[in-house]
Protein backbone atom coordinates (compact mmCIF):
# COMPACT_ATOMS: atom_id res chain seq x y z
CA UNK A 1 0.00 0.00 0.00
CA UNK A 2 1.61 3.67 -1.69
CA UNK A 3 1.97 6.35 1.81
CA UNK A 4 2.13 9.10 0.07
CA UNK A 5 0.83 12.05 2.54
CA UNK A 6 4.03 13.20 3.51
CA UNK A 7 6.35 13.46 0.59
CA UNK A 8 6.90 16.28 -1.04
CA UNK A 9 5.80 17.33 -5.10
CA UNK A 10 2.96 16.31 -6.99
CA UNK A 11 1.64 13.02 -7.56
CA UNK A 12 1.32 11.52 -10.90
CA UNK A 13 -1.00 8.88 -11.29
CA UNK A 14 -1.72 5.89 -13.81
CA UNK A 15 -4.70 4.07 -14.04
CA UNK A 16 -3.62 0.55 -15.19
CA UNK A 17 -6.80 -0.16 -17.64
CA UNK A 18 -4.92 -3.83 -19.01
CA UNK A 19 -5.03 -6.99 -17.23
CA UNK A 20 -1.38 -7.38 -18.70
CA UNK A 21 1.39 -5.00 -18.53
CA UNK A 22 3.63 -5.13 -22.63
CA UNK A 23 7.31 -4.91 -22.77
CA UNK A 24 6.85 -0.84 -24.01
CA UNK A 25 4.62 -0.03 -20.93
CA UNK A 26 6.96 -0.82 -18.75
CA UNK A 27 9.66 0.85 -20.73
CA UNK A 28 7.39 3.82 -20.23
CA UNK A 29 6.47 3.27 -16.68
CA UNK A 30 10.16 3.26 -16.06
CA UNK A 31 11.10 6.23 -17.40
CA UNK A 32 7.81 7.83 -15.43
CA UNK A 33 9.36 6.52 -12.26
CA UNK A 34 12.72 7.83 -12.86
CA UNK A 35 11.61 11.53 -14.00
CA UNK A 36 9.46 11.80 -11.24
CA UNK A 37 12.24 10.52 -8.25
CA UNK A 38 14.33 12.90 -9.97
CA UNK A 39 12.62 15.60 -9.75
CA UNK A 40 11.04 14.99 -6.32
CA UNK A 41 7.63 13.82 -7.48
CA UNK A 42 6.04 10.43 -7.15
CA UNK A 43 4.71 8.01 -9.34
CA UNK A 44 1.52 5.43 -8.45
CA UNK A 45 0.44 3.10 -10.49
CA UNK A 46 -3.03 2.36 -9.38
CA UNK A 47 -5.38 -0.99 -9.93
CA UNK A 48 -2.24 -3.34 -10.64
CA UNK A 49 -4.27 -7.09 -10.52
CA UNK A 50 -2.82 -9.07 -7.78
CA UNK A 51 -1.71 -11.52 -10.98
CA UNK A 52 0.28 -8.86 -12.29
CA UNK A 53 4.13 -9.81 -11.61
CA UNK A 54 5.97 -6.35 -12.86
CA UNK A 55 8.89 -6.77 -14.77
CA UNK A 56 12.79 -6.92 -13.32
CA UNK A 57 13.14 -2.98 -14.45
CA UNK A 58 10.08 -2.19 -12.24
CA UNK A 59 10.34 -4.32 -9.26
CA UNK A 60 13.00 -2.27 -7.59
CA UNK A 61 12.11 1.10 -9.59
CA UNK A 62 13.40 4.91 -7.54
CA UNK A 63 9.98 6.73 -7.43
CA UNK A 64 7.48 4.18 -8.60
CA UNK A 65 4.77 3.21 -6.13
CA UNK A 66 1.95 0.14 -6.92
CA UNK A 67 -1.21 0.10 -5.55
CA UNK A 68 -3.62 -3.02 -6.31
CA UNK A 69 -6.26 -0.44 -5.21
CA UNK A 70 -8.33 2.33 -7.68
CA UNK A 71 -8.24 5.88 -7.85
CA UNK A 72 -11.71 6.30 -6.24
CA UNK A 73 -10.38 4.36 -3.16
CA UNK A 74 -7.26 5.52 -2.52
CA UNK A 75 -8.35 9.75 -3.00
CA UNK A 76 -11.66 8.83 -1.97
CA UNK A 77 -11.66 12.04 0.38
CA UNK A 78 -9.53 14.15 -1.80
CA UNK A 79 -11.16 14.37 -5.04
CA UNK A 80 -10.97 18.02 -5.77
CA UNK A 81 -7.61 17.61 -5.76
CA UNK A 82 -7.49 15.21 -8.65
CA UNK A 83 -6.99 16.60 -12.09
CA UNK A 84 -7.97 13.78 -14.76
CA UNK A 85 -5.79 14.36 -18.31
CA UNK A 86 -8.66 13.95 -20.83
CA UNK A 87 -7.88 14.87 -24.76
CA UNK A 88 -11.31 15.39 -24.71
CA UNK A 89 -11.54 18.40 -22.34
CA UNK A 90 -12.93 21.43 -22.68
CA UNK A 91 -9.95 23.45 -20.97
CA UNK A 92 -5.89 22.94 -21.59
CA UNK A 93 -3.72 22.74 -18.38
CA UNK A 94 -2.12 25.86 -17.20
CA UNK A 95 1.43 26.10 -14.95
CA UNK A 96 -1.57 27.07 -12.20
CA UNK A 97 -3.44 23.95 -11.99
CA UNK A 98 0.13 23.18 -10.12
CA UNK A 99 -1.61 25.44 -7.19
CA UNK A 100 -5.15 23.98 -7.83
CA UNK A 101 -4.61 20.24 -7.81
CA UNK A 102 -1.95 17.99 -6.06
CA UNK A 103 -2.91 14.59 -7.99
CA UNK A 104 -2.77 14.17 -12.12
CA UNK A 105 -4.21 11.57 -13.18
CA UNK A 106 -3.42 9.07 -16.27
CA UNK A 107 -5.48 6.22 -18.05
CA UNK A 108 -3.32 3.94 -19.35
CA UNK A 109 -2.79 3.05 -21.77
CA UNK A 110 -2.62 6.34 -23.96
CA UNK A 111 -0.46 5.29 -26.47
CA UNK A 112 -2.74 3.93 -28.76
CA UNK A 113 -2.75 4.19 -32.63
CA UNK A 114 -5.68 5.08 -33.62
CA UNK A 115 -6.74 6.10 -29.88
CA UNK A 116 -9.33 3.88 -28.05
CA UNK A 117 -10.32 7.13 -25.70
CA UNK A 118 -9.26 4.68 -22.67
CA UNK A 119 -9.62 7.63 -20.45
CA UNK A 120 -13.79 7.34 -20.81
CA UNK A 121 -13.58 5.23 -17.94
CA UNK A 122 -12.13 7.06 -15.61
CA UNK A 123 -13.88 10.61 -16.92
CA UNK A 124 -17.48 8.75 -15.78
CA UNK A 125 -15.87 8.98 -12.11
CA UNK A 126 -16.39 12.84 -12.74
CA UNK A 127 -12.79 14.25 -11.82
CA UNK A 128 -11.83 17.96 -13.31
CA UNK A 129 -10.25 17.48 -17.31
CA UNK A 130 -7.21 19.09 -18.62
CA UNK A 131 -6.18 18.23 -22.11
CA UNK A 132 -2.49 18.45 -23.53
CA UNK A 133 -3.36 19.63 -26.60
CA UNK A 134 -4.61 17.95 -30.00
CA UNK A 135 -1.94 15.75 -30.34
CA UNK A 136 -2.05 12.10 -29.03
CA UNK A 137 1.03 11.52 -26.47
CA UNK A 138 2.34 8.22 -25.29
CA UNK A 139 1.77 8.01 -21.81
CA UNK A 140 5.54 8.84 -20.36
CA UNK A 141 5.23 11.57 -22.48
CA UNK A 142 2.20 13.04 -21.17
CA UNK A 143 3.41 12.95 -17.77
CA UNK A 144 6.71 14.56 -18.74
CA UNK A 145 4.44 17.25 -20.05
CA UNK A 146 2.16 17.51 -17.30
CA UNK A 147 5.11 17.61 -14.78
CA UNK A 148 6.74 20.49 -16.72
CA UNK A 149 3.63 22.75 -16.75
CA UNK A 150 2.66 22.01 -13.15
CA UNK A 151 6.08 21.66 -10.74
CA UNK A 152 8.13 24.08 -13.72
CA UNK A 153 5.66 25.99 -14.43
CA UNK A 154 5.99 26.31 -18.24
CA UNK A 155 2.66 26.03 -20.56
CA UNK A 156 2.10 23.53 -22.81
CA UNK A 157 1.62 25.03 -25.65
CA UNK A 158 5.82 26.75 -25.27
CA UNK A 159 6.96 23.09 -24.61
CA UNK A 160 9.37 21.90 -27.46
CA UNK A 161 7.85 19.06 -29.35
CA UNK A 162 8.61 16.76 -32.55
CA UNK A 163 5.63 15.41 -33.75
CA UNK A 164 5.43 11.83 -35.98
CA UNK A 165 9.19 11.38 -35.79
CA UNK A 166 10.93 8.99 -37.82
CA UNK A 167 12.58 6.24 -36.12
CA UNK A 168 15.15 4.24 -38.25
CA UNK A 169 15.09 0.87 -38.03
CA UNK A 170 17.60 -0.88 -40.83
CA UNK A 171 19.64 0.70 -42.90
CA UNK A 172 17.26 1.10 -45.61
CA UNK A 173 14.26 1.08 -43.20
CA UNK A 174 12.41 3.56 -41.52
CA UNK A 175 8.65 3.89 -39.20
CA UNK A 176 7.27 6.68 -38.03
CA UNK A 177 5.52 6.89 -34.87
CA UNK A 178 2.41 8.15 -34.58
CA UNK A 179 2.62 10.18 -31.21
CA UNK A 180 3.79 13.88 -30.13
CA UNK A 181 7.10 13.62 -28.06
CA UNK A 182 9.14 16.28 -26.29
CA UNK A 183 11.97 17.30 -28.01
CA UNK A 184 14.97 16.85 -25.95
CA UNK A 185 18.49 19.79 -26.19
CA UNK A 186 19.99 17.93 -29.02
CA UNK A 187 16.64 18.05 -31.02
CA UNK A 188 15.46 14.20 -30.74
CA UNK A 189 12.74 12.68 -28.84
CA UNK A 190 12.72 12.07 -25.51
CA UNK A 191 11.71 8.34 -25.19
CA UNK A 192 12.26 5.42 -22.77
CA UNK A 193 15.73 3.55 -22.91
CA UNK A 194 15.23 0.89 -24.81
CA UNK A 195 12.44 2.11 -26.75
CA UNK A 196 14.16 2.21 -29.82
CA UNK A 197 15.77 -1.41 -29.65
CA UNK A 198 12.19 -2.66 -29.10
CA UNK A 199 10.63 -0.85 -32.07
CA UNK A 200 13.40 -1.83 -33.99
CA UNK A 201 12.92 -5.92 -32.31
CA UNK A 202 8.62 -4.83 -33.46
CA UNK A 203 9.43 -3.53 -36.88
CA UNK A 204 12.24 -7.09 -37.78
CA UNK A 205 8.88 -9.07 -36.89
CA UNK A 206 6.21 -7.02 -38.61
CA UNK A 207 8.77 -7.86 -41.45
CA UNK A 208 8.64 -11.65 -40.84
CA UNK A 209 5.33 -11.66 -40.68
CA UNK A 210 5.49 -10.73 -44.62
CA UNK A 211 7.12 -13.42 -45.78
Amino acid sequence: MADLSSRPGKTFVVEHLDPELEEWSSLEYGAIASECHASGAQFLLSSVPTSLKLPANLQNAKGLNVERRGIEDIYADQKDRVCLLDPAAAKDLSPEDGDAFDIFLFGGILGDDPPRDRTSELRKKGYHGRRLGPVQMTTDTAVRVTRITVQDKVPVDQIPYIDHPEIKVSKNESTEMPFRYVRSQDGQPIMPEGMVDLIKKDSEKSLDDLF
